[in-house]
């Protein structure tokens, strides 16, 4: 079946590039390469759509809008905690 169809310049020098390294026609190399994506999308079709599970982490136990300081007296505790192991 004869079909016209408008290609972008970049595209059409790849296919032409690609026929002739792989020494096939141009109209072999498009099918082959229509094939090959129209296959890929019906593959990814059949795939589950990805599902990210969730749980509840609870209330907060601090309050959120003091969270740097409670970071900062947390990372003071620890160097504190590091330098009486050392001695």
């Amino acid at each position: 079946m004869r079909s016209t169809v408008r290609i972008d310049d970049n595209l059409m020098e790849a296919l032409r590039a690609r026929s002739e390294e792989e020494g096939l026609s141009m109209t072999r190399m498009l099918n082959r390469l229509l094939r090959s994506g129209l296959a890929a999308e019906t593959a990814a079709a059949r795939r589950p759509r990805f599902r990210q599970v969730t749980a509840r982490m609870g209330r907060a136990q601090v309050g959120l809008d003091k969270a740097l300081s409670l970071a900062s007296a947390l990372e003071d505790e620890e160097i504190v905690r590091k330098l009486s192991v050392r001695k």
